[in-house]
């Protein structure tokens, strides 16, 4: 009988492996505890489902598992998240000469919610034309706090956002922070935080890491919404926009924070009334 060199077979195993489409390991893998793991396959893909943006440690924080174990089944398995598309963020106006501000974010220590809230707006492409969406942060705890939908980026897609969002917090920021686009640097916007006593805050030019929580967000979100033409109408894509973003404040595990961005602020807010 002639014997098969192990180099053989190892050339064997890469060749099913690649024919089957399936990684070389796995046709070697020798589960101790099968079930346990198919178990765990199948809560990770439950998952997987609702929260699309999801890597294997958040998915371990929310099964309440060890991320090691996570990480193993879904490399068995060949589980993966959906990676996000780089996006060009949105489209500035022209810039002006007027109300530039520094950034006063960059040696803050940020440790409680309302120090500094941080602004930016996005555009969707939807069946042929842009809709702009802006949001304001908190950027301690997260937390989306107000957001509008126009279909022009103009000074009052932000003044009408940031009315919004003081109305819905009892303390108002120290600071808001946003690019230097020309409709954050509008006198619209201006005169309304001077008058809050809210100090202007903003990145360097072309410098968007500097607003990086908002940028962090976008990406993550335009992830989740989905193509915005899968939506029949413009009123079925906010509501997508709504729903996206409740999910994200009260059901997304956030990774800085181990947890959602509104249960967060709640227990901040729980641990103030204790020590105070």
């Amino acid at each position: 009988m002639k014997h098969i060199s192990s180099s053989n077979s190892a050339i064997s195993k890469s060749a099913v492996a690649e024919k089957t489409g399936i990684s070389r390991q796995s046709l070697y893998y020798q589960p101790s505890l099968p079930s346990k793991d198919l178990i765990l396959k199948n809560q990770i893909e439950v998952l997987m489902l609702e929260h699309k943006s999801y890597g294997y440690r958040r998915i371990a924080l929310a099964l309440g598992v060890n991320h090691k174990k996570v990480q193993r089944v879904m490399k068995i398995f060949g589980l993966k998240i959906k990676r996000s598309s780089n996006y060009k963020l949105k489209i500035k106006g022209n810039l002006s000469k007027h109300n530039r501000y520094s950034n006063l974010l960059t040696n803050l220590a940020l440790n409680a919610p309302n120090q500094a809230w941080v602004s930016d707006f996005t555009y969707l492409s939807y069946q042929g034309k842009f809709i702009y969406l802006a949001t304001i942060l908190d950027a301690y705890t997260r937390e989306v706090i107000a957001w509008n939908v126009r279909v022009r980026h103009n000074t009052e897609l932000i003044t009408e956002t940031l009315i919004s969002a003081l109305s819905k917090r009892n303390n108002l920021p120290q600071i808001f922070h946003s690019d230097q686009g020309s409709e954050y640097r509008s006198k619209g916007v201006i005169d309304l935080l001077k008058a809050k006593n809210i100090k202007p805050s903003m990145s360097q030019k072309s410098s968007p890491w500097q607003n990086g929580k908002q940028e962090s967000f976008y990406q993550k979100f335009k992830l989740e919404l989905g193509h915005p033409n899968i939506y029949e109408t413009q009123g079925e894509l906010i509501e997508a926009i709504a729903l996206q973003i409740h999910y994200y404040n009260h059901k997304r595990i956030h990774s800085a924070l181990k947890m959602p961005p509104v249960i967060f602020y709640q227990r901040c807010l729980a641990v103030k009334a204790v020590s105070s």
